[in-house]
């Protein structure tokens, strides 16, 4: 006996549905579907018509607001396209920070946006109860924050993504909020820990940032930040290990890329300052 496996299309999609089908150049497109055989949907789109297998279209939600929703697990379909179209739309009202519950997704804007990371911003996630102010990296610090200085454990955000989404300045932001949050009274006159963290940053990034073909600015190692707080919620100490260092690039690099910061950086340095 033989067992083939059919796909039919979900009880959800019949013909007149709205839905998203895959496209190999825009990837998703919406349309009304049109005929259903067996396997095969026939989805009218606005560009053309495409015949698709079931398991490539999905339902659409024709209530799915126009400026997005803030936290994806709101979606009526948590699916690819779903997701997707809820990123542009977000990204298009330069909203690039989204929730998926207390995942923070980040789009990188490909711009400044130094409102987003004023002081007066860090004042207002300041102890505001997590989701109740727009997503943003200052509202996973705080919450990670309240929980160690609340349970007395540590705690860990995981940063991770593709080359050029914007992980460095993400970590960034978090290190900026918790030495906000962490920081040493005011009217010190020394350099604070917090200080020497955050301008450990520039230094450490000319030894492992290099221009690739993605981002002219892309850590080419994987950086471990730990920030060690007192018993008084203060930063007390911290500790910065790097790992899985691109080493081919010292020796070898494609064009047009580049080498790492530091070499060039010695390059344009006047010789009294060069050490050799």
């Amino acid at each position: 006996m033989v067992v083939t496996k059919c796909t039919v299309a979900p009880s959800s999609i019949v013909v007149g549905s709205i839905v998203w089908v895959e496209d190999p150049e825009a990837a998703w497109l919406d349309g009304e579907v049109k005929e259903i055989k067996g396997e095969e949907i026939t989805v009218k789109c606005k560009e053309k018509t495409i015949v698709a297998k079931a398991s490539n279209v999905h339902p659409k939600d024709p209530e799915f607001p126009p400026s997005g929703v803030e936290d994806m697990t709101k979606l009526a379909y948590l699916h690819e396209p779903g997701v997707l179209e809820n990123l542009k739309c977000r990204f298009d009202i330069n909203e690039i920070y989204t929730y998926t519950a207390n995942i923070l997704i980040a789009v990188n804007p490909f711009q400044r946006l130094p409102h987003l990371y004023a002081s007066n911003m860090m004042e207002k996630y300041k102890g505001a109860a997590f989701g109740e102010l727009s997503p943003h990296p200052f509202a996973i610090a705080d919450s990670a924050y309240r929980q160690m200085i609340k349970e007395r454990i540590s705690q860990a955000i995981l940063v991770s993504g593709e080359s050029g989404a914007g992980k460095t300045e993400s970590t960034k932001s978090l290190m900026q909020y918790l030495a906000f949050m962490g920081g040493q009274e005011k009217n010190s006159e020394k350099r604070s820990v917090e200080q020497k963290v955050l301008e450990s940053n520039p230094v450490l990034e000319a030894f492992g940032n290099a221009k690739t073909v993605r981002n002219n600015n892309s850590s080419r190692f994987g950086k471990f930040v730990e920030i060690q707080f007192n018993e008084k919620g203060r930063i007390s100490g911290a500790a910065i290990r790097t790992y899985l260092l691109e080493r081919s690039r010292v020796c070898q690099v494609s064009d047009p890329e580049r080498n790492y910061h530091c070499f060039y950086m010695l390059c344009a340095a006047p010789p009294e300052v060069i050490v050799l």
